[in-house]
């Protein structure tokens, strides 16, 4: 066993896979997983957080500090629990990029609330879910190397009994509208957009069912990420909540040194049988008249975004619509970068870009009053973010699509796509499928 610089010390490697299993015996817990095939670091690290120090909560009115009632603004509790964290940042020479810190989900209506929108919807989700853990389980999947980080000093977890296998739950989704009622409201996105009120809409729906007394979560999450594996998938685990996400988008990445990245995903086409097929998909994607455009106004709108935080001038876009393969289909995807100012943090970055770009529209927030008249249910976590700020203030996120959410015995996972001037409704409509097809192939008897 090699020792590193406290508070991290590397013990037997041991799968992700099988260490999931020390969730079900915590109330709190989050496991953040990167999966897939990725070679250039972000499917590289995955971190198992244990035994959270704090937690915050926010549904209706009602604030929660460590299950307690509390007053105040939740943006300013969670900059408190991030200044009130260890100080303590990496020792030289610690290989692991995140040893603590704050793990939280935002729902898409903390957005609509930060852009003055009104929803029709009442929502079953918490609108904000945040933990503090100072006891880390690092896995370093390329070097197949494990860490464990105690900001307290606890012994590494005994891993000795942790298993690999899961019987996969049998779960019946079924959709909240008809083919016919979706892509009529894909018709009624045009309609706004000829008549000049928005260019761009991100039009989504959601499947809903029923929790069985048997359900087991954690097997629920395996059999998700078995199928879908991606850089940027999570379980958080809750009393009240829990997230399973096989999210392949990044939405914001705020280094030590303050610089942002934000990746959004707009285009999408089938990944094909063989590989001549995903040849041509790509170039058919590549030259796609469509999503070229989707995708350009949402790098348009998430420069806009993250220019009011970032130092004047620092905005770049590195990367523009390049074709990415993902492990179910293929999708453009760009690269907005800019400098944080040095006065501001990473909760100032998420108060300014919330919610994400990729899942709203252009302009921003008439693309969200007309997605609340013609949804017909709210996001709640879909559509969010679900984040990490580590002690040494860097943060990463995702977007949470590809998703399952639990409130109570509520099962809910959601899919959509962007909406433009040249959208055929049906062929939307099958995008959408395309996407959410593994999630409900995942749970099929």
């Amino acid at each position: 066993m090699r020792i590193f610089p406290l508070p991290t010390i590397e013990i037997p490697w041991i799968s992700p896979d099988s260490a999931l299993s020390t969730m079900s015996t915590h109330r709190w817990a989050a496991y953040l997983d990167s999966g897939g095939a990725e070679t250039n670091g972000r499917a590289r690290w995955s971190f198992l957080c244990l035994s959270p120090t704090e937690t915050l909560e926010y549904h209706a009115g009602d604030l929660r500090r460590n299950g307690a009632s509390a007053h105040g603004n939740v943006w300013d509790h969670l900059r408190n629990m991030t200044s009130t964290g260890s100080a303590s940042r990496l020792a030289e020479g610690n290989p692991v990029p995140f040893t603590g810190g704050i793990v939280g989900m935002i729902a898409y209506e903390a957005g609509l609330n930060l852009e003055n929108v009104s929803s029709r919807h009442s929502s079953l989700t918490p609108t904000f879910i945040a933990a503090s853990f100072n006891d880390v389980l690092a896995f370093d999947r390329h070097e197949k190397r494990c860490w464990w980080s105690s900001q307290t000093g606890h012994p590494a977890p005994d891993l000795s009994r942790a298993r690999l296998s899961y019987k996969t739950p049998s779960i019946r989704f079924r959709p909240e509208q008809s083919r016919e009622t979706w892509t009529d409201a894909v018709r009624k996105v045009i309609a706004f957009i000829k008549a000049g009120d928005i260019f761009q809409a991100n039009l989504t729906m959601r499947w809903f069912a029923e929790r069985a007394d048997d359900f087991d979560e954690l097997a629920a999450y395996q059999a998700l990420r078995d199928t879908s594996p991606a850089p940027f998938g999570a379980y958080l685990k809750t009393p009240a909540f829990s997230l399973l996400s096989a999210s392949v988008e990044r939405f914001l990445s705020l280094s030590t040194k303050g610089l942002i990245e934000t990746r959004p995903i707009k285009g999408t086409i089938s990944l094909g049988m063989t590989a001549a097929e995903t040849t041509h998909n790509m170039r058919l994607l590549a030259s796609d008249e469509k999503e070229l455009a989707e995708n350009l106004m949402i790098t348009d709108l998430m420069r806009n975004d993250i220019g009011r935080v970032s130092r004047i001038g620092s905005v770049c876009v590195p990367q523009l619509s390049q074709v990415e393969q993902f492990p179910h289909v293929l999708h453009l995807v760009s690269a907005i970068q800019g400098q944080l100012r040095p006065e501001l943090d990473a909760v100032d970055l998420l108060k300014a870009t919330l919610p994400p770009g990729s899942v709203t529209g252009a302009p921003k927030k008439r693309a969200m009053e007309i997605i609340d008249l013609l949804e017909t249910s709210s996001r709640g976590a879909y559509c969010g973010s679900l984040f990490r700020i580590g002690h040494d203030g860097g943060m990463d996120s995702s977007v949470i699509i590809r998703s399952m959410s639990r409130v109570g015995n509520l099962l809910a996972i959601g899919s959509g796509g962007g909406i433009t001037v040249l959208s055929d409704p049906l062929r939307e409509y099958e995008e959408m499928l395309l996407k959410v097809a593994p999630i409900l192939k995942a749970f099929e008897e």
